[in-house]
């Protein structure tokens, strides 16, 4: 549903005028310091030569937004005169990386880089030169997975700085269908915050959430974009007097319809009922941890404590979402985390299982986690049933299994509203009111 933005000569001269305002240091020892607009190009982007343009009213402007295309901001921050770190930028959340390779090619005589991710498997390798950046987004977990990469300094600008009028405000909840151009459509709410231009929002469906979601409005058409290192989203859409018609595509492998409505009775399913415990099931499992020790349960260190076991995965961002809360969880509640036990059951994208527990061992070290991460088996849900069989399924990565001290489940809940949703907060306080419960006996 995007389209190209199409801009006169005058809105051309306002916009190369703005963008001459941000300037950076110029002393720096390797690449400019200060905000950067880096664009994916989940399709060959083609750009018409100057004669070809109409150049009577309008021109196509290479650095506004393009159909094709899913543009983010980045921060190049120095710690020192020669070392320095970079963070993407998602509307409120920052994604800080240190792990950083710069180098020569001598084949093309540039400065070369690798941006690597803390958590995720996966890395930006570009090509420097000067102010701009040309190479690719490397996924090393899946086949042959690579998008083209560029960027371009001193650009604080998502998709486009254009300040046109918004047909409407888009703020506050849609209900939302994905797939409507498919058999199979899910149900999603749409959480938009708009200021002017500027639009921030995310998705909640019955599985996770979208996460923070950053774009912009203009006119009667909007685009959204979301880059963590794990997922590249890309939402694009048209106003249609009540309703909103767009496009959402993941990386450069999906694409589907999606249409929202406002609604406030429209609901999404209880994450306590989409998997439920079998009768008379119980949950038993016996995996080695990444550094070599025995894990089971049953065993003696559970004996006594309130149990809570995720289906998990290195590779998603809702996951170490809800890690990262059960980790502070922990840490703020000396008393209960005494009576909790948390494992996360692990399941990964690698072929190999010695790089799967290497992952295993950095993902905990890097996000600090104080429970026991192990693998269980390759990312799949079918493979996740096998390992839970006590569960009438498992529909989401994440899914948090609790279990009380006698052992007996009490509540399965897929999926996780996260810090980019408006029931984070909600979830954090039913999650601490059934643990003082649980607590209590």
């Amino acid at each position: 549903m995007s389209r190209t933005l199409i801009v006169s000569a005058l809105a051309i001269f306002t916009a190369a005028h703005f963008s001459a305002c941000l300037s950076f240091d110029s002393q720096f020892s390797k690449i400019a310091p200060g905000t950067w607009r880096g664009v994916l190009e989940l399709e060959k982007i083609t750009y018409p030569a100057k004669d070809e343009r109409n150049r009577k009213t309008v021109l196509l402007v290479r650095e506004q937004f393009q159909e094709g295309e899913l543009p983010f901001n980045f921060n190049v921050v120095y710690k020192t005169d020669t070392t320095f770190y970079v963070e993407i930028i998602n509307g409120a959340e920052r994604i800080r990386c240190d792990s950083i390779r710069w180098g020569w090619d001598k084949t093309t005589a540039r400065d070369t880089m690798n941006i690597y991710f803390p958590e995720y498997q996966s890395y930006i390798h570009a090509d420097v030169r000067g102010d701009l950046m040309a190479g690719e987004w490397v996924v090393t977990t899946k086949d042959n997975y690579r998008i083209p990469f560029r960027a371009k300094a001193a650009q604080d600008f998502r998709f486009t700085n254009l300040r046109q009028k918004p047909a409407a405000d888009l703020s506050g909840e849609w209900a939302a269908r994905f797939g409507t151009d498919q058999a199979q459509q899910d149900k999603a709410i749409g959480e938009f915050k708009q200021e002017g231009n500027r639009l921030t929002g995310t998705f909640r469906t019955e599985t996770g959430d979208y996460r923070f979601l950053e774009g912009t409005v203009q006119e009667d058409h909007f685009w959204l974009s979301c880059f963590d290192g794990s997922h590249a989203f890309l939402f694009s859409g048209k106003i249609a007097g009540d309703s909103l018609l767009g496009e959402f595509r993941s990386g450069k492998h999906y694409r589907t319809l999606w249409s929202a409505w406002r609604d406030p009775n429209f609901r999404l399913s209880n994450p306590d009922s989409l998997a439920t415990a079998t009768a008379g099931g119980n949950i038993q499992f016996s995996f080695k941890t990444p550094d070599g020790r025995d894990l089971a349960y049953p065993s003696p260190q559970f004996d006594g404590k309130i149990k809570i076991f995720t289906v998990s995965g290195t590779w998603c961002p809702n996951c170490r979402d809800e890690q990262l809360f059960l980790a502070e969880y922990l840490r703020t509640n000396p008393d209960m985390a005494s009576q909790i036990a948390v494992v996360s059951l692990s399941f990964e994208r690698f072929k190999d299982e010695a790089k799967a527990n290497a992952q295993l061992l950095n993902y905990k070290k890097t996000l600090g986690l104080p429970f026991d991460l192990v693998l269980a088996g390759k990312a799949d849900k079918k493979e996740a049933e096998k390992v839970l069989p006590a569960l009438s399924q498992v529909v989401a990565f994440p899914t948090m299994i609790i279990i009380d001290k006698q052992g007996k489940i009490r509540r399965v809940h897929t999926g996780f509203d996260g810090p980019a949703t408006s029931k984070y907060g909600e979830f954090k306080e039913h999650f601490d009111e059934l643990m003082k419960q649980l607590a209590a006996g």
